[in-house]
């Protein structure tokens, strides 16, 4: 069998649209098979996982939760602090060049 026929928790969520502990539930359940690899890493057959989209058991899930921009603001400062600082070290190290 090629590597091909078998995937990933995180791709099973995506072919059927749902959460990867919907995923991890249905596994529970014994809606879906899992094969562990190497005795290590989770797999699933993709056939399986497409017959269980086909059949339409699966609801999916288009829960999105809404990003304000106090989130985006928050999230700019976090992701960008070493630049912003560079930058205010540069002007500062400029500002005592020339005005000092």
């Amino acid at each position: 069998m090629s590597s091909s026929q078998f995937v990933s928790v995180r791709e099973t969520a995506q072919i059927l649209e749902i959460s990867e502990k919907k995923v991890m539930d249905l596994i529970e359940e014994r809606k879906l098979q899992a094969y562990k690899i190497a005795n290590r890493f989770l797999r699933l057959k993709k056939s399986e996982v497409v017959d269980l989209r086909n059949a339409g058991e699966i609801t999916k899930e288009t829960i999105q939760h809404a990003y304000t921009s106090k989130e985006k603001v928050k999230d700019f400062f976090y992701f960008n602090d070493f630049y912003l600082m560079s930058v205010a070290i540069i002007f500062g190290l400029l500002y005592i060049i020339f005005f000092t």
